[in-house]
C-alpha cells in the first residue's frame, strides 16, 4: 500500500489535503498549553519569594532607621531608659547582607518554611543586650513588612512570628552582628 502525500501551495500558504498540518499545529498548541500551565505554579511560588525578599529588605531598613526616632510602648521605654540608654540616641547600623534559607516542608503547617538571615554592622552598638534588642526590632520590622506584602497581617500573632502566606511560612534567625 502506498500513500501519496500531496502538499498544495496556494497564495503562499501550504495546504495539506489530509489535514496533517492542522493536526500537528493543534498538537503543538496543546503541548505548549500544558507546559505553560505546569510551569505557572513554579513561577508564582518564585514570584512570592521575590516579593518577600523585597519586603524583608524594606523591613530591615525600617528597623535599622527607627532607632532613636521610634515611639516605644511605655514599658519598653522605661526598660531602655533604665538599662539601654544607648538605644535612645541615634546609632549607625549598616546592613551587610540579607538572605533566606528554605528549611524544607513543615508538617505542622503543611507548607515550606523559609528562614530569613540578616547580618548588620555597627561601630556604636557593642553591648550584647543592646544588639539583641536592636536585632529583635530589625526582625520584627522584617516580618511585619513580609506580612503586609503577602496580605497576612491578621493571620499571625502580634510579633508577626511566624508569617503565613499561601505557600510558605516565614521566620527569622537572630540577627548576626559583624
Amino acid at each position: 500500500m502506498t500513500v501519496n502525500y500531496l502538499l498544495i501551495q496556494k497564495d503562499g500558504i501550504i495546504l495539506d489535503e489530509r489535514g496533517q498540518l492542522t493536526m500537528e499545529l493543534i498538537f503543538l498548541i496543546g503541548v505548549l498549553l500544558v507546559v505553560i500551565v505546569g510551569s505557572s505554579s513554579y513561577i508564582l511560588h518564585q514570584n512570592e519569594l521575590i516579593v518577600a525578599m523585597s519586603a524583608a529588605r524594606e523591613g530591615v531598613n525600617e528597623g535599622i532607621s527607627s532607632d532613636a526616632s521610634s515611639v516605644f510602648p511605655e514599658d519598653v521605654y522605661r526598660d531602655y531608659d533604665s538599662f539601654k540608654k544607648s538605644l535612645l540616641t541615634p546609632n549607625s547600623i549598616k546592613l551587610v547582607r540579607i538572605n533566606y534559607t528554605n528549611k524544607g516542608f513543615d508538617s505542622k503547617y503543611e507548607k515550606e518554611k523559609i528562614q530569613f538571615n540578616v547580618a548588620v554592622f555597627s561601630d556604636t552598638i557593642k553591648d550584647k543586650k543592646d544588639q539583641d534588642s536592636v536585632g529583635d526590632r530589625i526582625n520584627y520590622n522584617l516580618r511585619k513588612s513580609i506580612a503586609k506584602s503577602v496580605g497576612s497581617e491578621n493571620s499571625t500573632n502580634a510579633l508577626f512570628n511566624p508569617v503565613f502566606s499561601k505557600n510558605y511560612i516565614y521566620t527569622t534567625a537572630n540577627v548576626k552582628w559583624l
